[in-house]
């Protein structure tokens, strides 16, 4: 099975993604998150849900719209430092915390999504 089965296929991705943002929105603690983000959330929730589609084994979204991913050079114009990262990981554990993803498959995503983040750092501290 691959993550992408094993997390549920294309409609739980897009569940984590909303949720994703949508505390994004909500919770105070992501406040500088959300202000890397513009006024409007639209794009970025399409942005990683076709992302994360092919990044878990599923349909190649992203790619097919966009090319190769390049994450770091797409975030380079974004601050992101060791805030940010920590906000991202727990925004984004929170979500698949709610929307139900198996603690085993939410541990090892946790453990790449930390490596992919803290390689995406641009700023000092």
């Amino acid at each position: 099975m691959t993550p992408f089965e094993w997390f549920g296929g294309e409609a739980k991705v897009r569940e984590a993604v909303d949720r994703f943002y949508d505390l994004m929105d909500l919770e105070p603690q992501y406040a500088q998150l959300r202000a890397a983000h513009g006024s409007d959330l639209t794009r970025a929730r399409d942005k990683l849900y076709w992302f994360l589609c092919g990044w878990l084994g599923g349909p190649s979204h992203y790619e097919d719209r966009f090319g190769h991913p390049r994450l770091r050079a797409r975030h380079m114009p974004f601050a992101i430092g060791v805030v940010e990262r920590d906000q991202w990981l727990a925004c984004m554990d929170q979500a698949l915390g709610e929307v139900g993803i198996a603690e085993e498959l939410r541990a090892r995503l946790k453990e790449s999504f930390f490596k992919t983040a803290d390689w995406m750092r641009n700023t000092p501290g």
